[in-house]
């Protein structure tokens, strides 16, 4: 799977089916592997209390990764 094919798919937290964002970054650590994606919140989830609208997934929280969504255990 290529990085714009993940980008392309939603962010749903498994727990309560909520939306938490779309993928705009990953970290890939020196062996070349995805250590984390970088995620813009949803607005939904922005606070006015914190600057900070990206959210880190680190890689093995993501439980399933779909035609459409990535269901992910954060």
């Amino acid at each position: 799977m290529r990085l714009s094919e993940l980008q392309n798919k939603r962010i749903i937290n498994v727990h309560d089916g909520s939306y938490i964002g779309e993928i705009i970054d990953v970290n890939i650590n020196t062996s070349g592997h995805i250590e984390s994606l970088v995620v813009e919140k949803s607005k939904f989830l922005i606070s006015r209390f914190t600057t900070k609208d990206e959210i880190l997934i680190k890689w093995n929280n993501i439980e399933k990764i779909g035609e459409d969504v990535i269901l992910t255990s954060i």
